[in-house]
């Protein structure tokens, strides 16, 4: 059974179709690469799953459960976890604290039991900071866990929302433009992060970006949106083929 599941899913911000009737499944432990032009509704499809736009039309169900009526603040709890364009760390905390941040989603305490320092909430802290260890081990930002954001060059600041993604423990990684900002080396040092995340770590990603290479090189299926419409769905191979991606990318046809 699909993991993620959308089906026939339309947004409309006043008069503009930003949706259009939009389909596919995500299987478990798959990479899905979402790409289009600019203004395909990449975004706001991603924004739509994430729950911070309403759908005007459709369904979405993550893990066969209905999720358009789950309230945002539940998103993370249910297992969805995801990264944005623009980076959102807090440039004053250490790297540990900020990936620490994201495991707090998982958490029971609240200001009555931290207030009172309950015996339970001590050992639940302690777990987060050994689970957002875990993580700065596995992307190689041990080194800089003290450090505060700020200061940290930009392609170790991506690794830290990363692992602060990873620490409310998802089952599927919504990854928004990652190799944005990134040269040629931190993009294919991304991608193999991303096989060792679904291969070691046993997730399900869902990646929208730009950079075509690494799309193509990391995922199992891609999926093409244009001017809201789902105009291609399969592998890269099938994809790079088929003539209305290329006609929508070259604004030609195929020869």
């Amino acid at each position: 059974m699909a993991i993620l599941s959308v089906q026939d899913v339309s947004v409309r911000f006043g008069g503009i179709i930003a949706l259009d009737q939009v389909s596919f499944d995500i299987e478990p432990r798959q990479i899905v690469g979402l790409i289009g032009p600019n203004g395909a509704g990449k975004t706001t499809l991603f924004n739509c799953v994430s729950r911070l736009y309403e759908a005007s039309a459709g369904a979405i169900t993550f893990d066969g459960s209905p999720l358009l009526a789950v309230p945002p603040h539940r998103i993370a709890g249910l297992g969805i976890g995801r990264t944005f364009q623009n980076l959102a760390l807090f440039p004053t905390q250490t790297v540990r604290q900020n990936v620490m941040i994201g495991a707090h989603s998982r958490t029971r305490s609240d200001f009555l039991s931290n207030a009172l320092k309950l015996p339970w909430v001590a050992r639940e802290e302690d777990e987060c900071r050994a689970h957002a260890d875990d993580l700065l081990r596995f992307l190689d930002l041990r080194a800089v866990a003290d450090h505060p954001a700020a200061g940290l060059p930009f392609a170790t600041l991506k690794r830290v929302e990363l692992a602060r993604a990873l620490a409310s423990r998802p089952r599927l990684l919504l990854l928004d433009e990652p190799a944005g900002g990134l040269n040629h080396e931190e993009v294919e040092a991304l991608g193999a992060i991303i096989r060792r995340i679904r291969d070691e770590l046993g997730l399900t990603l869902l990646l929208v970006e730009h950079h075509m290479s690494l799309v193509m090189q990391v995922s199992d299926k891609v999926v093409v949106l244009d001017f809201g419409r789902k105009i291609a769905e399969g592998s890269p191979a099938e994809v790079q083929r088929d003539p209305e991606v290329i006609k929508a990318y070259l604004g030609t046809e195929a020869a």
